[in-house]
C-alpha cells in the first residue's frame, strides 16, 4: 500500500546522508534540499554532526519521529536499522536505495524478506530496494540526474529499473517532454509497477491528475492488477504506453502442440496490452514518441495531412503511415486549387503539402488554416519545417506555436535542425511544445496509438456449460493428454459442436462404424502427436474394402493404439487454441486452420475470458480475414459461430482450469455451421 507519508511526508531523514554528493546518500540529499523540500530534514551519520548543513545524528534511535525515511546503507544494516523507525519513530514510509539484496544472493533475498516483514507489520510503504528512489512535487527523493521540472500536466513514470528511467528521461527532456511523478521500483519487494498503477488509479482526479502514463516493465507479476487498473484510468479519460523488456523467447520449452509453439509469454503481453487498452512500445524513442503523441489532442481519424518544405522527409513519413495503416489522402478540390495560388510557383498541395524550400511563416500559417478549416477529411497535420542554417526561423515557428494553440485538429511538429536551429527549437520547446525531431518514429508512434483499441469491457457471464461433468472428466484422469472419448465429452459439455466420430481398434469394428456415420469417412491415428506427419490421417474413404486396407495399415504405425472415424465434411479449415500461461492464465487463439497454422502462422489471442465481441474482433483482425469472409465465388464462415466457439472455450477454460494446452484444429467453417473435426486436450493437474 502506498501511505501518505510516503507522498506527501511532513518530515524525511536520509540514512547514510553524506557530504560526498558522488554517492547516493549525498546525492540524493542534495537532490531533496535542491529540490526544496518544506518539511522537517534529518540525516543520520556515523562520522558526522553535520551533512550539507543539516544535523546529524549519530543514531536512528536518536532521532525525532520521522515520516519517510529514504536508506544508503550497506544491506546488512538496513533491516534492524528499518525496525528502529518503524517501531520507534513511526516511520511509515521507506525508499531504499541500498542494493545487496534479493538480485544479489540468498543472504540478500532473507535480509530483504526480514525488512519487508517489518514494514508490512506497521501497514508502511517500501518503494525498493535497489532503486535510485522517486520524484513527486512534494520532494526529489532521488540520487540520480536528470531531475525535471515537474508539471501536473506532464506524464506519470513508473519503471522497473532506475538507470532506465534516467535513460528515457534523458532523452525525452530535451524534446519538450514533461513529467508529473516519477517512480522508480528497483527489486519491487513491497510494491512494484502494479502497484503504483493502482495507488494513481485510486487517487485519480480529473481536475490535477495526469492523464498520460508511462511504465517500463522487465516482470509483470500481477496481470489481474495491471489490467483492472490500467483499463480503469484508460476508462477515466488517461492514455498508457509501457514497454516490457525481457521479451524473446529464445530460451522458452519447446512445445508439443500447435498452440503452445504459436502462443508464449510475450504473445501473452500482448494480449494483455490489447485488453487493457495499454499501448505497447519497444524501446526508449518509441516509448518517449508514443508519450508525445499522447501530449496531442487524440487523433479523431486516420487521414493525415503532411506539410513540408522538404520533399524527403515527407516521402518517409508517407511510408511509414501507410505502412501502419493510417492515410495521407490525395487533396484535389476548390479549396486546395484556391490554396495554390497563395503559394510560390512550383509548389504541391495534392499531399504531402510541399511549399518549397522558400516557403514563408505566413504560407505556413496560410496551409494550416485550409487544412483545419476547408479539408474536412483531414483529421491530423504533421508539419516538417527544418532550415540550412541560412536565416533564423523563429518566425515560423512562432507561427507553429500560434495555430497549435487555435486549431482544433492535433498538429504534430518534425523540426529535424536541432543543431542548426538550436536556438529557434529551444525558445519552441520552452512554449510547452513536443518536438518530434524524426519522422519516421513519429509516423510508427500515430499509428500504434490510433490502431490500439479501447479497453475491452470486463465479460458478462460465461455461457452454461454441463460443469458437473466437466469435474467429473478432469478430477477422474491422470495428467497429460486425454483419451478421444474424453475430449468428445468435455466438447459435448461445453456446447461446442463436434463432428460425429468412433474409435475402434479392430477392422471389423471400424466396418460397423463406418456404415454408422456414413461414407465417406476420415480415418484418423490415435496416440501421435502430429498425425499428419506419420501418414496417419486419411481423407475421403468410400467404401469398406479402402476402410479394411487403411486401417491396417495404420494400426502399425509407431505409437498408435487405436483409429478415430468421423464422417468426410467440407468447409473452411479453422483453428481454436488455448494454452495455460504462468501468472496470465488462460490464453486463447483462433487463425486459419489445418497446415495453414504452420505456413501462415496468422494467429490472434486474447485472454480468457473472452466476450462474444471481443471474440469476433480477434477472428476480424487476422490477416485471413478476407478468406473467411468469401473470395473469388467461394463460401464464407459464419463469424458468428465461430466466435461462440472461442467464448464456450472460455466457459470450459473458467471450469476447468486445469487445461493446460488445448487444439481444436481444425475446424470446418461454413455458412451454416462451424464444428469441431480434431481436438486434443493437454491437463496438468495443480495449475
Amino acid at each position: 500500500m502506498i501511505t501518505q507519508q510516503l507522498i506527501n511526508p511532513l518530515s524525511i531523514v536520509v540514512v547514510g546522508g553524506s557530504n560526498d554528493i558522488t554517492k547516493p546518500g549525498g546525492k540524493v540529499l542534495k537532490n531533496i534540499i535542491d529540490g526544496q523540500f518544506a518539511g522537517n530534514l534529518y540525516v543520520t551519520n556515523l562520522k558526522e554532526s553535520e551533512v550539507q548543513g543539516i544535523k546529524s545524528y549519530a543514531d536512528p534511535a536518536d532521532l525525532p519521529q520521522v515520516d519517510l525515511a529514504i536508506i544508503a546503507i550497506a544491506a546488512r544494516f538496513v533491516p534492524d536499522t528499518v525496525r528502529v523507525l518503524a517501531e520507534q519513530k513511526q516511520t511509515r514510509a521507506f525508499i531504499v536505495l541500498s542494493a545487496g539484496f534479493s538480485e544479489e544472493s540468498e543472504e540478500g533475498a532473507r535480509l530483504e524478506k526480514e525488512m519487508v516483514d517489518v514494514i508490512n507489520s506497521v501497514g508502511g510503504s517500501l518503494i525498493g530496494p535497489n532503486c535510485v528512489g522517486i520524484l513527486t512535487p512534494n520532494h526529489h527523493s532521488i540520487f540520480t540526474y536528470p531531475i525535471p521540472r515537474l508539471e501536473a500536466h506532464g506524464c506519470d513514470f513508473i519503471s522497473g529499473s532506475g538507470a532506465t528511467a534516467c535513460f528515457i528521461m534523458e532523452a525525452g527532456i530535451p524534446k519538450g517532454l514533461t513529467f508529473a511523478n516519477v517512480f522508480s521500483v528497483g527489486n519491487s519487494a513491497q510494491m512494484g509497477v502494479e502497484e503504483i498503477l493502482k495507488y494513481l488509479d485510486e487517487t485519480f482526479n480529473p481536475e490535477k491528475s495526469s492523464r498520460v502514463k508511462l511504465l517500463y516493465i522487465e516482470t509483470i507479476s500481477k496481470p489481474e492488477m495491471l489490467l483492472k487498473h490500467a483499463s480503469s484510468l484508460i476508462s477515466k479519460g488517461c492514455r498508457i504506453a509501457a514497454v516490457k523488456a525481457g521479451s524473446s523467447d529464445a530460451g522458452s520449452r519447446a512445445a508439443s502442440s500447435h498452440t503452445g509453439a504459436l502462443a508464449s509469454s510475450d504473445s501473452a503481453v500482448d494480449a494483455l496490452f490489447k485488453k487493457a487498452g495499454i499501448v505497447r512500445c519497444y524501446g526508449r524513442e518509441d516509448l518517449i514518441s508514443v508519450a508525445s503523441v499522447f501530449m496531442h489532442p487524440p487523433l479523431q481519424g486516420k487521414n493525415i495531412a503532411i506539410i513540408t518544405h522538404a520533399g524527403g522527409p515527407a516521402v518517409m513519413l508517407t511510408d511509414a503511415l501507410s505502412n501502419g495503416g493510417m492515410d495521407v489522402p490525395h487533396i484535389d478540390t476548390p479549396e486546395s486549387r484556391e490554396l495554390l495560388t497563395h503559394l510560390f510557383p512550383g509548389s504541391s498541395v495534392a499531399n504531402p503539402i510541399d511549399f518549397l524550400a522558400t516557403g514563408t511563416a505566413e504560407q505556413l500559417g496560410i496551409i494550416i488554416d485550409y487544412v483545419e478549416e476547408k479539408f474536412d477529411h483531414i483529421d491530423a497535420m504533421v508539419v516538417i519545417f527544418g532550415t540550412p542554417g541560412l536565416f533564423p526561423v523563429f518566425n515560423v515557428y512562432d507561427t507553429l506555436d500560434l495555430k497549435m494553440k487555435q486549431c482544433k485538429k492535433p498538429i504534430y511538429p518534425v523540426l529535424p535542425s536541432t543543431l542548426t536551429a538550436r536556438e529557434e527549437v529551444a525558445a519552441f520547446i520552452a512554449k510547452g511544445h513536443i518536438n518530434f525531431p524524426d519522422e519516421v518514429t513519429l509516423g510508427n508512434a500515430l499509428a500504434r496509438v490510433y490502431h490500439t483499441p479501447p479497453p475491452v469491457p470486463p465479460s458478462s457471464e460465461l455461457p452454461e456449460v454441463d460443469h458437473k461433468t466437466i469435474r467429473e472428466i478432469i478430477d477422474d484422469n491422470p495428467e497429460g493428454y486425454l483419451a478421444p472419448e474424453q475430449v468428445q465429452q468435455l466438447l459435448d459439455a461445453a456446447g461446442i459442436p463436434r463432428a460425429g466420430e468412433a474409435v475402434v481398434k479392430t477392422a471389423d469394428d471400424a466396418a460397423i462404424a463406418a456404415a454408422q456415420l456414413g461414407y465417406p469417412v476420415v480415418m484418423k491415428v490415435v496416440g501421435p502427436v502430429h498425425k499428419s506427419d506419420v501418414g496417419g490421417v486419411v481423407l475421403n474413404v468410400k467404401d469398406e474394402q479402402k476402410l479394411r486396407q487403411e486401417f491396417e495399415r495404420m494400426i502399425k504405425i509407431k505409437d498408435t493404439t487405436a483409429i478415430l472415424l468421423q464422417p468426410m465434411l467440407s468447409g473452411i479449415e479453422l483453428f481454436v487454441g488455448a494454452k495455460h500461461e504462468e501468472n496470465f492464465g488462460h490464453m486463447i487463439l483462433c487463425g486459419m486452420g489445418g497446415i495453414f497454422i504452420e505456413v501462415l502462422k496468422d494467429v490472434s489471442n486474447a485472454l480468457a475470458p473472452v466476450s462474444q465481441q471481443e471474440a469476433l474482433s480477434m477472428i476480424r483482425s487476422l490477416k485471413s480475414y478476407k478468406i473467411l469472409q468469401g473470395v473469388r465465388g467461394q463460401e464464407g464462415v459464419n463469424e458468428e459461430l465461430f466466435a461462440q466457439v472461442l467464448v464456450k472455450l472460455s466457459a470450459l477454460l473458467n471450469a476447468a482450469p486445469e487445461i493446460f494446452e488445448m487444439d481444436l484444429n481444425p475446424l470446418l467453417g461454413s455458412k451454416d455451421k462451424v464444428v469441431a473435426v480434431d481436438a486434443r486436450i493437454n491437463v496438468v493437474k495443480g495449475n
